[in-house]
């Protein structure tokens, strides 16, 4: 079954074709969710809350070409409200097994975009981390898609003035 056809069933009511949907989606889930938890135990229960909350609103999508973009940004909504409920921003406490050297760069790069507001962060997110189109963010968050790009713009520029002036080495 195609995903198109997938996300059209589970949009229905089929159960089995949400399982499915949820399935194929789980990773980009559990990947924003890490992104802004660090933390392993809390990006499975993200996960849990927001397949909850998919399978009460899944008949409100009305395009199925967008579900996947759907069930990230209400990955993106829950984990930014368990940020402001336990009102700090997470870093570090991952169990992933990434090398020290990548640590150190993932640590930098979680402490970049703490400098961002919570509208960026959600931009960075979705457009580098869960590659969705400029179209897709624009039609998600109903503006155009110069204003989506003319905020990447802005924030990465904001990203590169920020590792510009931490030790004046150039990352960006």
């Amino acid at each position: 079954m195609e995903e198109h056809e997938v996300n059209e069933k589970a949009i229905s009511g089929d159960d089995e074709a949400f399982l499915s949907l949820m399935h194929l989606h789980k990773e980009a889930l559990l990947r924003t969710a890490l992104a802004f938890l660090k933390s392993d135990q809390e990006a499975i229960e993200a996960l849990q809350e927001v397949t909850y909350r998919a399978y009460k609103k899944i008949h409100t999508v009305k395009e199925p070409a967008y579900v996947k973009t759907w069930l990230i940004r209400i990955m993106i909504n829950y984990c930014q409200d368990q940020l402001k409920k336990n009102k700090r921003f997470a870093v570090g406490n991952s169990n992933l097994d990434f090398p020290a050297a990548d640590q150190f760069a993932l640590l930098e790069l979680a402490e970049a975009l703490a400098v961002l507001s919570a509208e960026e962060q959600q931009l960075i997110y979705m457009k580098y981390f869960q590659d969705v189109k400029i179209k897709d963010i624009a039609k998600l968050e109903k503006i155009p898609e110069g204003t989506v790009k003319s905020r990447l713009h802005k924030t990465l520029k904001t990203l590169r003035i920020y590792f510009n002036t931490k030790g004046g080495v150039d990352h960006v």
